[in-house]
């Protein structure tokens, strides 16, 4: 991915609006490709002021929850399950992470542990000893609305009149002013700014129907989601139970495994601090008939198989799933309003998921290659080879490389212990990240027209440098394919995309924008061709509001509209 790598915009909420609406209707840069057909989006101040994200395109968060099933205590060693799910996670957010767990006995207490930064480094050997339970729920977060500080790791736990609550959130409450607003009314007090901690509170409230028999949680995560349609995946543990929530547009993932049996053959051995599941001659068995040990909820299925778990499916749009120690059912669906369709994020395709997670029965490597086969039908281009910016671009290059009978090879090599240059909310630690993470292979660069595939382009301010570097190698022309259609307008559904202004794509045509950073072409795939590539290997088609995929940072079209509220 062409991570972003400029100053972010400083201008206080007032300034931002006001300068947004002149980009639109007064702009005087002459190389501006603003849209001016569409409503201007105003940016107000949600992240101003508490914690705002410096980096430009970043990831929302990842979930994960497990419960052992049958018999407590558990033959599943619980915590050491979330901990290796949550490692399959990672790349979903690096700033913290936490786990809590319950031994299913007492209403008061859970074992909790969090921190500031990666997974391994968090959880080390008397960490996981604490997290004795049954049951429990992970979170790994990169900051999109609260400060990146201790307070607001999650899962969030608070403590009601009737037990211990736990929650982990992925995504962003679109209207959370009116919520907290709301919440705040009914005299309850708030300690972060977190969205996650609205949802704990929220919980909270009794719902409108009244409870006649204690707690009735089912529907108050209906009145929460009635409350606050989008948008969300949420694991919500209690004292026995594990509810997955899914909103009702679909726009966040969430999906099912179950926990296999372990034949003699197959066992769990922890390594130190590293908590990797080791095979031991052989493999769990594969019936799909085996009465499940446990169950497990996550943001991708990518870490099933890492933990002995077997992908079921995903969480429908809308549905409440209740998790116990006799098994899974749904408790409820809460609908969509008349005539919406499904938004499931099209970026977890384009590039937040890891390229072998299941998402709308198809994996997300075979819709990226599907991405290259189409970018090559739109823009195809005379060159020697084709290769891609590792890791992001390579499953897509792969796709235009078959589709044009261009042959694939390496050109960058990556040093693997940079890390991501857009994870890091420090810009000026994004700027080095992007000086030292690339190498070229000048054997294979040296005199060739190079077709260099690329996921996507937010500021622009990294594509440049890789093609000087290539330049450098003796390259004799390079062009750029982006398989995804150009950024322009900014999210606010867990996901940090810059303001408008700071977009590349809302300054520069796809010709000026191969001139500014020295390419000799460049193009972007079309919002179509995405479409078109994501429904290619999917299972169901797309009807009757099954199937529809957020587009709204390509093309402004928001999933729930615009809130009168918004304040992003």
């Amino acid at each position: 991915m062409e991570g972003p790598a400029g100053p972010s915009c400083r201008l206080s909420s007032d300034d931002v609006a006001g300068h947004s609406q002149d980009t639109n209707d007064n702009c005087q840069n002459d190389s501006c490709q603003c849209d001016r057909t569409q409503a201007e989006v105003k940016i107000k101040s949600k992240r101003f002021g508490r914690g705002a994200v410096e980096s430009g395109l970043t990831h929302e968060c990842g979930v994960f929850g497990a419960i052992g099933t049958g018999e407590w205590p558990t033959q599943v060693d619980v915590a050491q399950v979330i901990c290796l799910g949550l490692v399959a996670l990672q790349h979903r957010g690096q700033e913290s992470a936490g786990i809590v767990t319950s031994e299913g006995k007492s209403a008061r207490t859970f074992n909790s542990h969090k921190g500031m930064g990666l997974i391994n480094n968090i959880f080390n050997d008397d960490a996981m000893r604490k997290l004795k339970g049954n049951l429990g729920i992970g979170h790994t977060r990169y900051s999109t609305s609260a400060a990146s500080e201790e307070v607001n790791c999650q899962p969030f736990v608070v403590h009601t009149a009737h037990g211990a609550l736990a929650v982990a959130h992925n995504g962003e409450l679109v209207n959370c002013s009116s919520l907290r607003k709301m919440v705040l009314g009914r005299g309850v007090g708030l300690s972060t700014h977190s969205d996650s901690e609205l949802i704990t509170q929220a919980l909270c409230l009794n719902p409108p129907e009244g409870e006649t028999d204690g707690p009735d949680w089912p529907a108050r995560i209906n009145h929460l989601m009635r409350l606050a349609p989008l948008s969300y995946s949420l694991v919500i543990m209690l004292k026995d139970k594990i509810y997955a929530v899914r909103d009702p547009y679909g726009n966040r993932p969430l999906c099912l495994g179950k926990i296999l049996p372990l034949g003699s053959s197959y066992a769990y051995k922890s390594s130190s601090s590293k908590h990797a599941a080791v095979l031991l001659n052989g493999c769990a068995k594969n019936g799909m008939d085996d009465k499940p040990e446990g169950w497990v909820v996550s943001s991708e299925s990518c870490g099933f198989l890492s933990i002995g778990a077997r992908y079921v499916r995903e969480v429908l749009p809308g549905e409440i799933i209740e998790m116990s120690r006799r098994g899974i059912r749904t408790v409820d669906v809460v609908e969509r309003p008349a005539g919406k369709q499904q938004a499931f994020c099209i970026f977890e395709y384009v590039y937040f998921a890891r390229a072998d997670s299941i998402f709308e029965g198809q994996m997300v490597y075979s819709a990226r290659l599907q991405c290259g086969r189409m970018l090559a039908r739109e823009s195809p281009v005379d060159a020697d080879i084709v290769s891609s910016v590792p890791e992001s671009g390579t499953a897509a290059a792969h796709g235009y490389a078959r589709q044009s009978g261009i042959p694939f090879m390496e050109v960058l090599c990556k040093n693997r212990y940079v890390g991501r240059t857009f994870i890091q909310p420090s810009t000026r630690l994004r700027q080095l990240g992007v000086a030292k993470k690339f190498g070229a292979l000048s054997e294979n660069v040296r005199g060739k027209r190079i077709v260099l595939i690329d996921d996507s382009i937010v500021r622009g301010n990294t594509i440049g440098p890789i093609i000087k570097l290539l330049r450098d190698a003796g390259a004799a022309e390079v062009h750029i394919r982006i398989a995804s259609p150009p950024l322009k307008y900014p999210c606010y559904m867990g996901i940090n995309i810059p303001t408008r202004e700071e977009l590349i794509a809302n300054k520069m045509d796809p010709f000026k924008l191969a001139e500014h950073v020295g390419a000799d072409s460049l193009e972007y795939l079309s919002v179509e061709g995405l479409v078109s590539a994501v429904h290619y290997n999917m299972k169901t088609t797309p009807s009757d509001g099954v199937g529809g995929h957020c587009t709204a940072c390509l093309t402004g079209d928001y999933p729930g509209g615009l809130p009168d509220d918004a304040d992003w």
